[in-house]
């Protein structure tokens, strides 16, 4: 990655953080006492992920089925976030959030031991608009003073995270965890700038 990249964002679920577990649990909760198995709503994700569709809102749908409470206490990072935010902070680079979340997104960095290498969060449950409205992403470059050609995003969603960097001028990441497993571009405009199967593989971009 050039040197002209001043500032990294990434996105959080199944980017920074494992959100797997969660799932389980929810698609537990959500099938008890019907005749649908897990396995088939995991499945039915899959089918849903595989046309690039958001996943779980489609399954559950597909089912007829109420979702549970997100279960937060399920989620953790994957096993070398840390390592990596560490490696980019001590790379002279600047670190920003930008993702769809819940409220105390802040809060839940610091609880994961993340937080002390991001400089900027910029969640929508705080700034009222949420990805891929590019206002989330304006609102970023504006709270960390920098410009879309010297950013580049980092995500898992090709229609959340890379579509909508690209279309203001940023460089792309995608990170193939969770539903990004099973997906692929579907036009130029979903094409990412560099393809990474973990978060250690971002080493080889930058530099």
């Amino acid at each position: 990655m050039k040197k002209q990249t001043i500032w990294i964002f990434f996105d959080v679920g199944s980017t920074l953080i494992d959100e797997s577990r969660a799932y389980e649990r929810r698609i537990r909760e959500m099938t008890a006492g019907t005749d649908i198995t897990p396995e088939m709503f995991q499945q039915k994700r899959i089918d849903f992920a595989k046309q690039n569709e958001n996943s779980f809102p489609a399954a559950a749908q597909f089912f007829g089925l109420q979702k549970t409470l997100w279960p937060k206490g399920e989620e953790f990072p994957y096993p070398d976030a840390k390592t990596i935010l560490r490696y980019l902070w001590k790379k002279g680079y600047r670190i920003g959030v930008i993702a769809n979340q819940s409220p105390g997104t802040s809060d839940r960095l610091k609880q994961w031991g993340l937080y002390q290498y991001i400089d900027v969060v910029a969640a929508s449950a705080e700034l009222g608009f949420a990805k891929p409205d590019l206002r989330i992403f304006k609102q970023a470059f504006e709270m960390a003073g920098c410009q879309a050609e010297n950013a580049v995003m980092i995500g898992d969603r090709l229609d959340n995270d890379i579509a909508p960097a690209k279309k203001l001028g940023m460089k792309t990441v995608w990170i193939r965890q969770g539903d990004a497993l099973y997906q692929s571009p579907v036009s130029p405009d979903f094409q990412a700038d560099f393809t990474v199967n973990n978060l250690l593989e971002l080493t080889t971009i930058f530099k």
